[in-house]
């Protein structure tokens, strides 16, 4: 079966100002599917662009499944960065008879491209297609390291306490699928008032990693090593103050500056695991000016720019390049070691598979910050390492 049977082509007309693209425009740099499905067999594209025309599951935000042409519009405007670029936009997913055909569709089209060796980038629809695009790990059957952007959890119930695969409640959906793929969710930017006392203790006895607004407000590099773990991405744009993204009906006073926002698209880009992302719940009906679609555009060229731009640093190999440091705990309990590169100051743990358990490798290697190992050296655990550990276990 082709992709060009789940993709309908660009209506150039829609997209295309009246005096064209000048030649260092994004709309000159991309190739894009209007007629003949492109040829993705020869390797030469990095990223493809995908748009989902889906929002029935989008609750409260029905609209949002128009979102991936007005960001289009306003992304092919921007001007190519100093390096060179091989993108594809492949057109858009259509909705299917149900809800559930558009996941299938949009599960095998991400499957097959990151097969590829090409980035998916999902443009509109609902954070529901959350669970589509995790979905696609599964036919790969490879684990997941999850990052999701957002103010919320999304692991709501309905009032008969049974879990549907809305834009509340998806999280659920990937939480319980068996066979079980995901090894690590992270949240980021979610705000205490929306989130249940019982949420934060499931989350903590999964040991997964949540980060409040308030964490990382003000310092967005700290942003950096959470992002760098994950290899697949969603981002809901109400995670953005209504002030700088507007066009969402479940919009908030508080969340990121729009600056932030594209400073997390930079460092996503820049990380060398990502496999996929997906920028969700932008509803073009609350749109006014066209400032949120033009702030996506912005988003999704600050990715592109971090993806061209990655080090590709990705501990050990040469190992000549790498600086390796030990911490030991106040109660000689564990020896910790960090690796820092040479290339990038950045660091990551190393974390030991738990005694007993039959691997090929004897530890897990995850992203960290400096301040994880000035923990270290003061004799005091970093909870990232403990969280790891018991994963591993």
């Amino acid at each position: 079966m082709s992709l060009a049977d789940f993709l309908s082509p660009l209506n150039l007309d829609k997209l295309t100002p009246k005096e064209g693209f000048y030649t260092s425009q994004m709309g000159e740099k991309v190739e894009l599917y209007t007629h003949d499905f492109p040829d993705l067999e020869d390797k030469r594209f990095d990223i493809a662009l995908i748009g989902v025309l889906e929002d029935r599951n989008a609750l409260n935000n029905q609209g949002a499944g128009l979102a991936a042409d007005y960001i289009r519009e306003k992304f092919y405007s921007l001007y190519q960065g100093d390096y060179n670029t091989n993108i594809v936009d492949l057109g858009n997913i259509k909705p299917g008879a149900k809800v559930s055909d558009t996941y299938v569709a949009l599960k095998m089209v991400i499957a097959e491209l990151v097969k590829k060796d090409i980035l998916p980038v999902i443009l509109g629809g609902g954070q529901d297609l959350t669970y589509a695009q995790y979905m696609a790990y599964e036919e790969l059957e490879q684990k997941v390291d999850l990052l999701v952007i957002d103010s919320h959890f999304d692991i709501d119930e309905n009032k008969e306490g049974t879990i549907e695969t809305t834009s509340v409640s998806y999280l659920n959906k990937i939480l319980l699928h068996e066979p079980n793929y995901l090894f690590n969710f992270s949240n980021m930017g979610f705000q205490t008032y929306f989130v249940s006392q019982d949420s934060l203790k499931v989350m903590d006895k999964l040991y997964f990693d949540v980060h409040r607004l308030g964490d990382v407000y003000g310092n967005i590099s700290r942003t950096e090593p959470i992002i760098r773990n994950a290899n697949m991405v969603s981002f809901d744009i109400s995670a953005i103050r209504s002030s700088d993204a507007e066009a969402n009906a479940n919009a908030t006073p508080n969340g990121f500056y729009g600056e932030e926002a594209c400073q997390i698209c930079r460092y996503a880009g820049m990380n060398d695991k990502l496999t996929s992302i997906g920028f969700y719940e932008f509803n073009p009906a609350f749109d006014r000016n066209g400032q949120t679609a033009l702030l996506m555009a912005q988003m999704l060229w600050y990715l592109i720019d971090g993806f061209y731009h990655r080090k590709k640093d990705f501990p050990l190999q040469p190992k000549s390049q790498y600086m390796i440091y030990r911490a030991n705990m106040k109660d000689g309990s564990h020896e910790l070691i960090f690796v820092k590169s040479k290339k990038t100051d950045r660091w990551w743990m190393q974390v030991p598979y738990p005694t007993g358990i039959s691997r090929n490798e004897r530890y897990h290697l995850v992203p960290c910050s400096y301040e994880d190992y000035q923990m270290a050296v003061s004799g005091e655990m970093p909870d990232l390492w403990w969280r790891t550990f018991q994963k591993l276990n």
